[in-house]
């Protein structure tokens, strides 16, 4: 469960390309967490998101790159086809 808006924004984001499979951590319980994390990626807010293991950004970058079609390219390169594709031909059919 997202414990703040922006984690809700990621979620989101996530559900609507289909994407099931991803882990969450709360670190808002532990403030060594929370910062040790920070200092790992060298980025300063949370939430943070990582794909494949590789840092991405926080919300606002991941939101970015669901607006302008690069969060599509990136899943596609895990093997993941956003569930967005099928929507656009659903809605092309019409």
């Amino acid at each position: 469960q997202p414990l703040c808006g922006f984690s809700n924004a990621v979620v989101q984001i996530l559900r609507l390309h289909g994407v099931e499979d991803y882990r969450a951590h709360d670190v808002l319980q532990d403030p060594d967490l929370r910062q040790g994390i920070k200092n790992y990626s060298n980025w300063p807010t949370i939430p943070q998101v990582y794909l494949n293991g590789e840092f991405v950004g926080g919300c606002d970058i991941l939101l970015q790159m669901h607006q302008n079609g690069d969060l599509v390219e990136e899943l596609k390169k895990l093997g993941i086809r956003s569930a967005l594709l099928d929507a656009e031909k659903d809605q092309e059919k019409k």
